[in-house]
């Protein structure tokens, strides 16, 4: 009885993380370049197949039994955490300095206090220096930065400022329509992204930051637009609803084991007495 208390305890506090998740996904619905968080619940038949498969335990035996009777007292638990980088909805904003990626597993790289970090969040201003900064004035870097240690400057006489596919900057030579290329963003493809790591203000972290190169000819600039958060509203109001029913069922389910335990521990005592 108390295995199946445990259980409980244990499924609804899986639920309570379900619910994190959520609540920080509907938090930044409408955050630029934001990636919708998963969790991944680990439930009886996926640990049985697992571990069976490690202990190599036969079907139809004593071996495989006594496993399976084991493996049905575990709680629900939270085996894997992912986040979807599948690319969000363009929306147009005519602001220059705008930016949007157009293709999954493309990164700007910006650099922080605490060192290089990526984004997909491509909302871009100026300093007082004229360098290109994001909203939270950490500096966009340009393709050479490890050569040069520089970032991206924009001249306040540059009154016109194209960027092309592959996030080419060209500017009009002053007093002229002539233009003159420029710096070019760094854009990073990281070889897996699942091993990205959110630090907060919509950067991510990766230990093979350092050795990445710049992808030539990404072709997926989009100037004048910027990149919504891939979260469905829809679906994850859903799967709040579900969530806070699962939370119940799991309340309901320890009161009534609860009740059980007090009522068999009442009617011990009173036979004894």
């Amino acid at each position: 009885m108390q295995t199946g208390y445990y259980s409980s305890a244990a499924g609804m506090v899986t639920q309570f993380n379900r619910i994190d998740t959520i609540a920080n996904n509907l938090a930044n619905v409408n955050t630029v370049g934001y990636k919708e968080d998963n969790l991944i619940v680990g439930d009886f038949m996926r640990l049985y197949q697992e571990k069976r498969d490690q202990l190599d335990n036969k079907n139809n035996t004593k071996e495989a039994a006594s496993f399976i009777n084991r493996t049905m007292t575990r709680a629900p638990q939270v085996v894997d955490k992912y986040t979807d980088f599948s690319v969000g909805s363009l929306q147009k904003t005519s602001n220059t300095l705008d930016f949007a990626l157009s293709k999954e597993g493309l990164f700007f790289v910006v650099k922080t206090p605490q060192g290089l970090r990526l984004t997909r969040d491509g909302s871009f201003t100026t300093d007082n220096e004229g360098k290109l900064v994001t909203k939270q004035g950490y500096e966009v870097l340009a393709d050479d930065y490890f050569n040069t240690k520089e970032g991206i400057t924009i001249s306040e006489f540059d009154s016109v400022l194209t960027v092309d596919k592959n996030g080419q900057i060209s500017t009009n030579v002053p007093e002229s329509l002539n233009m003159t290329q420029g710096k070019k963003f760094f854009i990073a493809q990281p070889q897996n992204e699942q091993l990205l790591e959110k630090v907060g203000d919509n950067l991510y972290k990766t230990e093979e930051l350092a050795t990445l190169e710049p992808v030539e000819e990404s072709g997926a600039v989009e100037q004048g637009f910027v990149e919504k958060s891939n979260v469905n509203a829809v679906k994850m109001m859903t799967d709040l609803i579900e969530t806070n029913r699962l939370v119940g069922m799991y309340q309901k389910a320890m009161d009534t084991q609860m009740n059980e335990m007090n009522k068999d521990a009442i009617e011990k005592i009173a036979s004894k007495a």
